[in-house]
């Protein structure tokens, strides 16, 4: 069973809950994705032991591995032309105040309202620009994940371990299986 783009999504909102405050309706809701889409990325991260569905938590150390070192895989970065669009990777937070600005376009997700110009990266799905919009949690982390995407060496390596920090934090995770 092969690992989707909004599995990464979906993996990210389950590392934001405790164990039982979520239903894949709510899950669905508050991603704005359909259920069914939310059910079969929980069943393919249960399928790649991401997931432990039975105790219903994330397992870390395949999060980790599966987001550090085969994100790249799963989700392939995509940068284009010039557009205008919402900032991601080091233009937008929290890597934006770790690092020093540069007068290089800046990587943004598509967005007809962004008040950025900059290079078009491709988001993880395109509901990303209306999520990140909504929940500022979620565009943190979505930044983050694109900073490893399309970043270079000492941004994937600081959005490394942000991510690292925040995944060990979430309420959402166990230890290794």
């Amino acid at each position: 069973m092969m690992l989707q783009s909004p599995d990464v999504l979906v993996l990210l909102g389950l590392l934001r809950h405790e164990t039982s405050d979520w239903t894949v309706r709510s899950l669905a809701a508050e991603l704005r994705l359909p259920s069914s889409s939310v059910q079969r990325a929980l069943e393919r991260l249960a399928a790649v032991r991401v997931f432990d569905p039975n105790r219903r938590r994330v397992n870390v150390g395949a999060c980790e591995e599966l987001i550090l070192h085969a994100l790249h895989f799963v989700a392939p970065a995509s940068v284009g032309g010039e557009t205008r669009g919402l900032p991601t990777a080091w233009a937008a937070p929290p890597l934006k105040e770790h690092l020093a600005g540069t007068d290089d376009l800046p990587p943004v997700w598509p967005d007809p309202h962004g008040e950025v110009r900059g290079l078009e990266v491709q988001p993880l799905h395109p509901r990303v620009v209306f999520l990140a919009n909504a929940d500022p949690e979620m565009y943190e982390l979505l930044a983050l994940i694109d900073g490893l995407r399309v970043g270079d060496a000492r941004v994937r390596g600081l959005a490394v371990r942000l991510l690292r920090e925040w995944i060990l934090a979430a309420p959402g995770v166990t230890g290794r299986m």
